[in-house]
């Protein structure tokens, strides 16, 4: 058990330092002291890490004794170096060190006696995406050619930052044909096969955190025994009282807790996310297949949840089983293209399939619609330990007759970051979290 982490931590915390280098004169300056506002975003549905920084510059920043906007001058593409700690002195920007980029400026105020700006700031890797294109021939293993796409080919990405990169079963084979390094990687992670579960589970999640870019299976994430819980939270109407009335296996209370169930019953029929099918048609033999595939026949995936939410048999087409599908996917058999070696290899492995549609497409597209069955936002004191893909234990109570302040069975349970928000200001400091996950009902206990 971690360390619990008080209402206290809610108070203003330290902005230790924001410098900005200028492109022109390599002059750094330091707006932390001016700094009203900083909120730092992650997210496992974007690529990179952003930065939002608000900040009063009165006109004597610089050198020269001008603002920074103008004495730098302020024009994009800057350097930023930030460190920020929260009150349980842990920190962001410290090891391994946060370097943005100014991506975008706006003048939010301006007078004769201060500027208000607002800098959006972005990864380096976020700006580079914009001027490389990937045109290199790729064999092999997936999770190698997105290691290469991001540090190993120095035509490319080439970041400095820490990889997690999750082996992937399956090879796919393919041209870059111009395209971003970004555009390839998110392509790729639909084409993704966890180890061990080709023809059960696909699908993977690409992202950044300030301790580097991640690359998980959707399996992973949800497996406890992979990805173990790092904090739980508990949702209550009782004062925190500096600790003593957090109960006992609980790391700390949510200062605000909202549950929105995300099973729209026809957003998800029209996904697939519980019955679909793949038509796959074979031009070499001209053979036709057709393959559905049910949630409810996956036992062996990972949930995070008990199981999954019990529709109504009313609507099974029970004489007709084959016609439950609700999304049909046309493929045609990826059969003979880009094979491996040399001449005669290639000849002898003509018939190979390069992509297998049959044990990826379907089960990619019923996991991702999976993943956001259930949704939970909480706001926590400023907790700087926390990423996205992070697990986590969240509790709140339930409503029932005997009033016995029993927690709620149905939405309890781990859940899974998928978006974090840490909100700085001159008085408060906080952690808005989205909690995602597959299933429905409370597994698991918080210690």
């Amino acid at each position: 058990m971690t360390e619990k982490v008080l209402g206290l931590a809610a108070e203003p915390s330290a902005i230790k330092s924001v410098s900005i280098i200028s492109n022109k004169t390599g002059e750094a300056v330091d707006i932390s002291p001016g700094i009203s506002m900083l909120m730092y975003f992650e997210s496992i549905l974007q690529d990179t890490l952003r930065v939002t920084i608000r900040f009063v510059d009165s006109g004597d920043s610089t050198k020269e004794g001008k603002t920074v906007r103008e004495g730098l001058p302020l024009v994009g593409q800057e350097r930023v170096e930030i460190e920020f700690e929260d009150n349980n002195e842990i920190a962001i920007g410290a090891d391994p060190k946060l370097v943005l980029y100014v991506n975008k400026i706006t003048p939010v105020e301006n007078d004769t006696n201060i500027e208000l700006i607002q800098l959006e700031l972005v990864s380096k890797e976020f700006i580079l995406n914009e001027k490389i294109r990937v045109n290199t021939r790729y064999d092999g293993k997936i999770s190698e050619h997105i290691t290469d796409i991001l540090k190993g080919n120095e035509n490319y990405l080439a970041t400095e930052k820490e990889l997690d990169i999750e082996e992937v079963e399956n090879n796919f084979n393919f041209i870059g044909n111009n395209k971003k390094p970004f555009f390839m990687v998110n392509a790729l992670s639909k084409k993704s096969v966890p180890v061990g579960k080709k023809g059960k589970a696909a699908g993977f999640f690409f992202y950044e955190t300030s301790d580097g870019f991640h690359f998980k299976s959707l399996d992973t994430l949800l497996d406890p025994s992979k990805n173990e819980k790092v904090k739980s939270v508990i949702y209550n109407e009782t004062p925190e009282s500096k600790g003593v009335n957090i109960p006992e296996g609980y790391d700390m209370k949510a200062l605000e807790y909202k549950l929105d169930n995300r099973v729209n019953v026809q957003e998800k029929l029209k996904l697939g996310a519980y019955d679909s099918k793949i038509i796959l048609f074979d031009p070499f033999d001209c053979y036709y297949q057709v393959v559905t595939d049910k949630a409810e026949d996956k036992d062996t995936e990972q949930s995070a949840g008990k199981e999954l939410p019990v529709l109504n048999n009313e609507f099974e087409r029970v004489n007709q089983p084959q016609k439950n599908s609700t999304r049909t996917t046309y493929c045609l058999v990826d059969r003979g293209s880009l094979p491996t070696g040399d001449t005669s290899e290639q000849i002898d492995g003509a018939e190979a399939q390069n992509f297998e549609y049959l044990n990826i497409t379907n089960q990619a597209i019923r996991r991702y619609n999976q993943f956001y069955a259930s949704k939970v936002t909480i706001t926590l004191p400023g907790d700087f330990s926390l990423h996205v893909g992070n697990a986590i234990f969240v509790d709140a109570p339930g409503l029932s007759a005997e009033k016995d302040g029993g927690t709620d069975q149905e939405a309890g349970g781990i859940y899974i970051i998928a978006d974090l928000c840490h909100y700085l200001t001159t008085e408060v400091t906080y952690t808005k979290l989205n909690l995602v996950r597959d299933t429905v009902g409370r597994k698991g206990t918080a210690s």
